[in-house]
């Protein structure tokens, strides 16, 4: 729902004139960003398992920690944001909605079928949602095929997104650090086998297409200053909280497998209890304290400067495998 409120600013703000609205949003969130994405895949695909660096006690705990502030911090995002997008909402009930939602993606998580069953959900309802949006627009396909043009200033000015743009770019520069090494990981547990070069693909150019199409339907009702009813965006809400619970409910899972501390070992009460506090209550420090994801995406940075000047210690034993062992 970000580019609701985002496409406003990229209209005005000066450093932003070099493309038009659409194609900043889909810069600040596709291609580029899902490139990144895929080393991190890759790497855990076809290197770890050979160097086995995330072993080392050290970066286990140095990567978990990492793996919980960044699950705290999309929390922190939906507490900051929902004010925008549900008028009227007081403190209390924007807490007491985001406890209530931090429960539901930790007990999602406590098995991996409910994670993979809120994922098919989300994605399904998502492409449900984009449908309705569209046809209730009036757009004609010539229409949404003139708006969906405007993604090709990105790629004419693709070299603007390398650094940051302003503030807020960096802001996202540093989100995306934070998310990279678990999307690595977690795309690495469940990738079906296939040739590196399809995985690249399928990670560039699916999510790529699925954003484009979003934002081409809300940059349409943007340009032609279409009001989105309540209905839908009340729609458009409960989706945004279902897709925050998957992001949550995966990030759990992730850490509470890497450190052993699953519902087997702990059980479901404590499981839950435990994870609940947790994360709630680092949302809370990102709330109330002067705590940012900027630091957590630091973090990251010096993490893979760790990891490079291991894999160059341990470059021989890496060699010493044989890549054709590897499922991609």
């Amino acid at each position: 729902m970000f580019p609701l409120v985002e496409f406003p600013v990229y209209a005005q703000e000066a450093e932003y004139s070099f493309a038009n609205p659409l194609a900043i949003e889909f810069g600040f969130w596709g291609f580029l960003v899902w490139a990144f994405y895929f080393l991190t895949t890759f790497y855990f695909c076809i290197v770890e398992p050979k160097v086995k660096l995330f072993e080392i006690k050290v970066v286990k705990v140095v990567n978990n920690l990492i793996i919980i502030a960044t699950c705290a911090f999309t929390g922190f995002l939906f507490l900051d944001s929902v004010p925008d997008y549900i008028e009227g909402i007081s403190a209390v009930e924007k807490f007491g909605l985001l406890a209530v939602l931090v429960l539901f993606a930790t007990y999602s998580s406590s098995h991996i079928r409910y994670v993979k069953v809120l994922s098919v959900a989300s994605a399904s309802l998502f492409l449900l949602l984009g449908i309705i949006l569209a046809l209730v627009s009036g757009a004609s396909l010539g229409e949404f095929l003139q708006t969906a043009s405007g993604i090709g200033e990105y790629f004419g000015n693709i070299h603007h997104f390398f650094t940051p743009l302003s503030d807020y770019h960096g802001w996202y520069l540093f989100w995306w650090f934070s998310w990279s090494i678990m999307i690595g990981q977690f795309v690495a547990r469940f990738v079906s086998p296939m040739p590196t070069w399809q995985l690249f693909l399928a990670l560039l150019t699916i999510p790529s297409i699925a954003l484009a199409l979003w934002f081409t339907t809300l940059y349409y009702y943007f340009v032609n200053d279409i009001r989105i009813g309540p209905i839908l965006n009340m729609a458009m809400v409960g989706l945004g909280i279902i897709f925050v619970a998957n992001s949550l409910d995966s990030l759990i899972r992730l850490y509470t497998d890497n450190l052993g501390f699953g519902v087997r070992r702990l059980g479901l009460g404590v499981y839950l209890v435990a994870n609940w506090a947790l994360i709630y209550l680092l949302i809370l420090l990102y709330q109330f304290t002067p705590f940012q994801i900027e630091w957590v995406g630091l973090a990251v940075i010096g993490l893979y400067a760790a990891i490079y000047f291991l894999l160059f210690k341990r470059r021989k034993q890496f060699f010493r495998g044989s890549l054709s062992t590897n499922p991609l």
